[in-house]
């Protein structure tokens, strides 16, 4: 049996002589050992944390007390704001909706109409901020996301007469370029949502809503321009292009406010920023408050009057009107704050079975003697 020596020399990386003056030995041998270098040897200063029970105890106890409060502070501020959910889908046969959403299509030339009347058991104060909601509406799909050209909506003139290829198969149609092209754009949510407030005495008094200020202001201003820069003759910088499959206005018959049309209208701006989960809401219209003396929506009897215009049977979705008020923290989640005291708790546990481990079993392991 072959014994193996061991310099510490070569490990520092000075050959010894004998190994040099072998017959494998020549100029042009190569040691395939790393340089001899801090960083290749592993040499490098480093900090190593040595946990004990005077460090790891605090740090636990110390999460829990301040996790704990927050969290409860979150839960407390979620559940203060107030949240109405009304489902117009129209599935069931006693939905005023329902002779809608068995008849409408996208091929209908007819809106259908319907009324859903609810309650309000408690006032809401504030601004009142009014989403639409869909479920089961998968726009994180990969295809869906990419079919989209933001170079046409940023108001690019040859991207509006030769849309990008990935906009297929909404791309052109009859021979003319679509704007906007995609299907983000194609299958925009065009139901027209009107509420109304029920006096006592039967009398119907529309609640105002405000359809500007719900999109991101880089949004408006920055990713979403109209071609021809302050021309607001859009029809003439339109013309040549034609409107997606399934709208039936042209993108500059969207609003007769100038500076809320074509492709700066909020709503569709609103519409294509996509959602995340196949359950969404996105903002469709704010109802300001106008007196500190009276709620922005007293407590009452409501009429949410559709014009409903966007089919999800294909797809069997649901449709849904929200009204939210919000808080320094958004809408309402209650998830933030459960998730904090959670955490919290779960530390504070972990801490005192810690500590009760440590005082029954630290004096023994202490007095152990450890031989070198």
């Amino acid at each position: 049996m072959m014994a193996s020596s061991y310099n510490a020399k070569e490990e520092d990386g000075h050959h010894s002589v004998s190994a040099a003056s072998g017959p494998s030995a020549g100029p042009s041998a190569k040691s395939k050992k790393p340089d001899n270098t801090a960083f290749k040897q592993q040499r490098l200063p480093a900090w190593q944390p040595i946990l004990t029970a005077g460090t790891v105890l605090p740090a636990f106890f110390i999460i829990g007390l301040i996790f704990i409060p927050i969290g409860i502070g979150l839960f407390v501020t979620s559940n203060n704001i107030r949240e109405f959910e009304v489902d117009y889908t129209g599935v069931d046969a006693s939905s005023p909706c329902f002779t809608c959403s068995q008849t409408y299509s996208w091929n209908s030339s007819i809106p259908c109409k319907c009324a859903v009347s609810f309650s309000l058991e408690q006032p809401f104060e504030s601004n009142v901020f009014m989403y639409y909601g869909l479920s089961n509406f998968y726009q994180n799909h990969r295809r869906y996301v990419k079919s989209r050209d933001d170079s046409q909506l940023n108001g690019d003139k040859a991207s509006l007469r030769n849309p990008s290829k990935e906009c297929e198969p909404y791309r052109s149609h009859d021979n003319k370029p679509i704007a906007p092209c995609g299907a983000i754009a194609n299958s925009l949510f065009n139901d027209t949502l009107e509420l109304f407030y029920i006096d006592p005495n039967g009398t119907r008094t529309q609640i105002p809503l405000v359809k500007k200020g719900i999109a991101w202001w880089t949004d408006k201003h920055v990713k979403f321009r109209n071609p021809g820069g302050n021309n607001f003759n859009l029809t003439v910088v339109f013309q040549g292009t034609t409107k997606p499959v399934n709208w039936r206005k042209y993108v500059y018959e969207l609003d007769t406010d100038p500076e809320n049309n074509g492709f700066v209208n909020e709503d569709f701006i609103v519409w294509m920023r996509t959602a995340a989960l196949p359950t969404f809401r996105k903002l469709y219209r704010i109802i300001q408050k106008k007196s500190n003396m009276t709620p922005t929506l007293p407590r009452g009897n409501y009429t949410l009057d559709v014009t409903y215009n966007y089919p999800v049977r294909s797809f069997e979705g649901r449709k849904r009107m929200i009204l939210s008020t919000i808080s320094w923290m958004g809408g309402k989640n209650p998830f933030l704050g459960i998730a904090y005291i959670t955490v919290g708790s779960v530390c504070f546990f972990l801490g005192v079975v810690l500590l009760i481990i440590h005082h029954k079993y630290g004096n023994r392991n202490n007095s152990a003697d450890i031989p070198n």
